[in-house]
């Protein structure tokens, strides 16, 4: 099983990712994801590699599969998201039979505490280059903002690529408004949520990290309340 555990708090756990825990004999999964769960993994046998090990991961948990025993693989949000879901499928291929538990993802939750932004069509982009080359991920940025699609990036800055969303900001700015609403919200429902309104033009005068997810809207977003809202196109 390979099982999304949402955004970080228990609130937004799916019934069917507590079973699925409940029912395992090894859990599997980056430490950080484990550290969110030490009371539903009690005893249960756990096996964790740090970032960038994913592919040894899902090698031993295949292994420990096909071996016979009840393996859920953890992975933040939704693990068919930029997560484990995916590589699992390539390394079982047939060994074993994989089951995705899908969780409640980044992008949602900080949708929800920014208000509605994602009511129309939408593309989410991770400006991390370690598995997907430079040129292309800043050719899909400009594409979408091109296509008036609302923007989630993921993975917006870190120590080793500060400048990706500078960059990322420059290609939308070609095709977006500089007063096109932005939502950032950092750790999205895991207690200590932060969350800001700003423009596409000034995005980068706040915070911004890898715990944080952005999203900017598309031509007919607007504040409403206090809120980032996108039409659906109701009459009203």
């Amino acid at each position: 099983m390979v099982v999304g555990l949402g955004p970080g708090n228990r609130e937004t756990f799916t019934a069917e990712a507590l079973a699925a825990i409940e029912a395992a004999q090894v859990v599997v999964g980056y430490h950080t994801y484990l550290e969110l769960i030490p009371d539903l993994i009690g005893h249960k046998e756990r096996v964790t590699t740090p970032m960038r090990g994913e592919v040894a991961r899902a090698q031993q948990a295949v292994e420990l599969a096909a071996g016979g025993k009840v393996v859920a693989v953890v992975s933040s949000g939704d693990p068919g998201i930029y997560g484990m879901a995916g590589l699992i499928l390539e390394v079982a291929e047939g060994r074993v039979p994989v089951k995705i538990i899908p969780g409640i993802t980044a992008v949602s939750a900080a949708a929800a505490s920014l208000g509605a932004p994602l009511m129309n069509d939408f593309a989410v982009i991770s400006l991390s280059d370690l598995l997907t080359p430079t040129e292309i991920m800043f050719k899909r940025v400009e594409s979408a903002a091109a296509g008036d699609f609302i923007i989630a990036l993921y993975n917006p800055r870190s120590h080793g690529r500060p400048d990706n969303i500078k960059i990322a900001q420059e290609r939308m700015l070609k095709h977006k408004s500089p007063h096109t609403p932005v939502g950032i919200v950092r750790l999205a429902r895991r207690g200590d949520e932060q969350k800001t309104l700003t423009t596409l033009q000034e995005m980068l005068e706040h915070d911004i990290d890898m715990l944080t997810t952005v999203i900017i809207g598309n031509s007919q977003t607007r504040i409403i309340d206090g809120q980032m809202v996108t039409p659906r196109g109701y009459r009203l």
